[in-house]
């Protein structure tokens, strides 16, 4: 049967479709948080509950609402200061920690090995990071790792009011890397970011260690045909 044309006007995605041909992967977008950083589990925040007189658990509880407004920047960063300190019955310097302590946990340390790959892509191929991140984020990260150097596209959740896994956050990315989503492969620790991620098309890796990940999108990068993982 011959292959149907798309109606999507993404540059080059109707005539491979209607011609049959293979699409090259030519787009690797990694996530950060448990990819290009690494963020192990550390209890930080049960400790501090610990110290400052709150029940284990009840600062999550408490804030959810709060964090996820901050996700999809709808709140701003001082907004977002503002509602903690309204809703944490602590003094001034138990929240200075608090602070202090959520963002050591946040940043975690770069994956060095794959970092140094990933930096390495380009010309080859067009490169970007997709992340679901908090306000805030982007100005840290950018001190400690200069991510934004490193690739073409920087796609933060609390700048542009989706995250993973809606089908925005990723047609977003593409739109952005000029590339439609079967050129583009997602490397991302989390399953619902992975299944959102084939919904919109994409190629998928799930990162397990550095490298099964690399080796997984180097497969896609040499073979345009590959299967989704």
């Amino acid at each position: 049967m011959r292959p149907q044309p798309v109606t999507d006007r993404s540059p080059g995605r109707s005539w491979w479709r209607f011609y049959g041909a293979d699409v090259s992967v030519t787009c690797v977008v990694l996530d950060i948080g448990g990819v290009l950083a690494v963020t192990p589990e550390t209890g930080w925040l049960p400790r501090w509950e610990s110290d400052v007189g709150l029940a284990v658990g009840s600062t999550e509880d408490r804030l959810a609402d709060v964090f996820e407004l901050g996700c999809v920047g709808a709140l701003s960063e001082p907004e977002v200061q503002a509602a903690v300190r309204a809703v944490l019955p602590v003094t001034d310097g138990d929240l200075e920690r608090f602070w202090s302590l959520l963002w050591q946990d946040y940043l975690g340390s770069v994956n060095v090995e794959l970092f140094a790959w990933f930096r390495g892509l380009r010309p080859r191929c067009s490169t970007g990071i997709l992340s679901n991140s908090f306000v805030g984020a982007r100005e840290r990260e950018q001190e400690r790792y200069g991510f934004p150097q490193a690739c073409d596209v920087v796609v933060y959740s609390h700048e542009v009011g989706v995250a993973k896994p809606d089908p925005e956050a990723y047609a977003l990315t593409a739109r952005r890397l000029g590339a439609c989503p079967e050129q583009t492969v997602l490397v991302d620790d989390t399953p619902v970011a992975i299944d959102g991620a084939h919904a919109a098309g994409w190629h998928a890796v799930q990162f397990a260690t550095t490298e099964q990940a690399i080796g997984d999108v180097e497969a896609y990068l040499r073979d345009p045909g590959g299967e989704t993982r």
